[in-house]
C-alpha cells in the first residue's frame, strides 16, 4: 500500500521544470529540492549527528549492503532500529544494495532469484534477493526504502540493457508485492541504460506498480554529464509530478543545479565528505586544494561570509597544516564546511524557485566559479 500524500509541491518555477515541496516521513518532514549526506554504515564520517542538525540536514543516506553484513540487520533490530542505534531523529532513507552488487562485479552471480555474493570484508557467502532487501530495509526501519534493482555497466549494449531492465522490472514487482514495514515509503528504480526506448519501458512498468516516489538509477556510472543530463530531461517528464524524483549518486553542484531545473528532487552523493578527507573544499568560487602551499601563510576562511564553524574560527594556513600532518581534526573541519555548502547551496535554491529568479540564480552561481588554485581564489 502506497504512502498516502507523503509529498506535497509548493510552487512550480516559471521558467523550467524546477519545484520546491515538502516530504512528510515518520520522523518529521524535509523540504526540496535536498541533497541527502551519505551515512553508508550509519554514520556521516568524521561528524556527529547534533552537527548534522545544526547544518540543517533532516535526511540522511545509508546503506542496506553495508549495515547487513556489519553489525547486522537483526542486531540493528534488538537495539531498537538504525534511528535509536546511531542516535538520528530525523528521517533516513536506505539504498536497496543493488549498487553495491553491480560494484562486486568479480564477487557475484545474479539469477531471477537475486544475487549470490562474497562479502568483501571476509570472503563469506550471502544472497540478497528482493524480499530479503525489503526484509532487511524493514529490520532497519528507515522512513524510506528503495526497492532491488541490478545497476548495469557503462557503456552496454542495448540487448545487455534490455535483459538488466526485465530482471530490474521483475525484481521491483517482488519488492511491491513483499511490501514495506510500518510506516515505510517505497521507491521504484527506474532503469533502462542511456537508451530512451528502455527508460520509457522501465517508467511505463513502474507506474503500474504505483510507487511512493521515484529515483533515476544506472547514472553517474562513467557517462558524461551530457548524456546524464539528456536522460534526466527526457525521463522525468514521464513521471508523476506528484511524487517525488531522486536522482542517484549525484553530485557535484553544477550537477544539482542542472538537474533540479530538470525536475529533480531529491540527491545523495559522497562527493562532499570524501573530498574533505581528501582536502579539496567547496566554495562559491569553486573548489580549493587545502595542501597547496599559496595557503601556507593565509589568514582568511576558507570562504568570507560562510558561517560554518570552520570558516568562522580557522584560517586557510591552520586547515593546510592540519591536512598535512593529517590530523584527523583537519578531516572533521573539512567535513563539516563541505556539508555546509552544499546545506547552503540547497536552501539557495529552493529560495530562487520560491522567487521565480532560478535562471538569475544559475547565471551567478556559474559566473562566481573559477579555479581556486589558479591564483584568483
Amino acid at each position: 500500500m502506497r504512502e498516502p500524500d507523503m509529498f506535497e509541491v509548493f510552487h512550480r518555477s516559471s521558467d523550467s521544470r524546477a519545484r520546491t515541496g515538502r516530504i512528510q516521513t515518520r520522523h518529521g518532514s524535509f523540504d526540496t529540492p535536498v541533497f541527502m549526506p551519505v551515512g553508508t554504515l550509519g554514520s556521516v564520517k568524521a561528524v556527529a549527528p547534533n552537527e548534522l542538525e545544526d547544518m540543517g540536514v533532516d535526511i540522511l543516506l545509508a546503506n542496506t549492503y553495508h549495515l547487513y553484513l556489519r553489525p547486522g540487520h537483526e542486531v540493528i533490530r534488538e537495539l531498537g532500529g538504525l534511528h535509536r542505534f546511531m542516535g538520528w531523529n530525523r528521517s533516513i532513507l536506505t539504498d536497496s544494495g543493488g549498487f553495491q552488487v553491480y560494484s562486486l562485479a568479480t564477487l557475484r552471480t545474479i539469477t531471477e532469484d537475486g544475487v549470490v555474493f562474497r562479502s568483501h570484508i571476509d570472503g563469506s557467502e550471502h544472497f540478497i534477493g528482493p524480499e530479503t532487501a525489503m526484509e532487511i530495509q524493514a529490520a532497519l526501519g528507515s522512513d524510506i526504502v528503495m526497492a532491488f534493482d541490478e545497476c548495469v555497466p557503462y557503456p552496454a549494449d542495448h540487448d545487455c540493457v534490455a535483459s538488466s531492465l526485465r530482471l530490474t522490472t521483475l525484481w521491483a514487482r517482488r519488492c511491491r508485492e513483499r511490501g514495506t514495514g510500518k510506516g515505510q515509503a517505497l521507491f521504484g528504480i527506474v532503469q533502462g541504460g542511456m537508451f530512451p526506448d528502455l527508460r520509457r519501458a522501465s517508467v511505463e512498468a513502474l507506474l503500474e506498480m504505483d510507487f511512493d516516489g521515484y529515483a533515476l538509477g544506472g547514472l553517474s556510472v562513467g557517462e558524461n554529464r551530457q548524456t546524464r543530463e539528456r536522460v534526466v530531461a527526457e525521463t522525468v517528464p514521464l513521471l508523476p509530478e506528484d511524487r517525488p524524483v531522486y536522482l542517484m549518486g549525484v553530485g557535484t553542484p553544477e550537477d544539482i543545479v542542472e538537474a533540479v531545473r530538470l525536475g529533480v528532487d531529491m540527491f545523495d552523493c559522497v562527493m562532499p565528505t570524501r573530498n574533505a578527507r581528501n582536502g579539496c573544499l567547496f566554495t562559491s568560487k569553486g573548489r580549493l586544494t587545502i595542501k597547496n602551499a599559496r595557503y601556507i601563510r593565509d589568514e582568511r576562511p576558507l570562504e568570507e561570509g560562510c558561517t560554518c564553524p570552520t570558516c568562522t574560527r580557522f584560517s586557510r594556513a591552520y586547515l593546510r597544516h592540519l591536512f598535512l600532518s593529517r590530523e584527523i581534526l583537519a578531516y572533521r573541519l573539512n567535513t563539516i564546511h563541505n556539508l555546509y555548502y552544499y546545506a547552503r547551496l540547497m536552501e539557495d535554491i529552493r529560495t530562487a524557485i520560491r522567487d521565480d529568479t532560478l535562471d538569475a540564480f544559475r547565471d551567478r552561481f556559474y559566473a562566481m566559479r573559477q579555479v581556486q588554485d589558479s591564483g584568483t581564489g
